[in-house]
């Protein structure tokens, strides 16, 4: 068994698709648009399917906000230098949405450097630093 992907509905798939890919550089690596059942599939993520988790963006027809309720926490993504995404996602706020909430810096109780950030629709990212990622 193995985690395939993460589903988060989207409000505006485009704007969505242009920050995982632009800010955080994920790829597109397929789009399914479904008019008869009034939504469409984007999947974004670092590899290929068959080998790696993906985030699902969903956008249903004519719905462009979501509340997010209490129960969903955050996605997280290891990344070679967290103050390095905290800077280009402040960069691109403006063209692509999201923010920078919990600046760069250790864990509490800890030495790990982590971020979060949030999305265009206001999911939460966790940056954790790992060298290599």
């Amino acid at each position: 068994m193995r985690m395939l992907h993460t589903m988060l509905r989207v409000g505006d798939l485009e704007r969505s698709v242009a920050f995982y890919t632009d800010v955080l550089g994920m790829k597109l690596l397929r789009r399914t648009d479904r008019p008869e059942q009034r939504y469409t599939l984007a999947f974004v993520g670092y590899g290929d399917e068959r080998e790696h988790a993906v985030l699902e963006l969903t956008y249903n027809y004519g719905v462009d906000r979501y509340e997010m309720g209490n129960a969903f926490g955050h996605v997280a993504i290891g990344v070679p230098d967290v103050k390095a995404v905290c800077d280009a996602v402040r960069a691109k706020t403006a063209t692509y949405g999201g923010d920078v909430t919990r600046d760069a810096g250790p864990v509490k109780g800890g030495t790990t450097v982590i971020a979060f950030i949030s999305d265009p629709d206001g999911y939460k990212i966790e940056l954790i630093e790992m060298k290599g990622a």
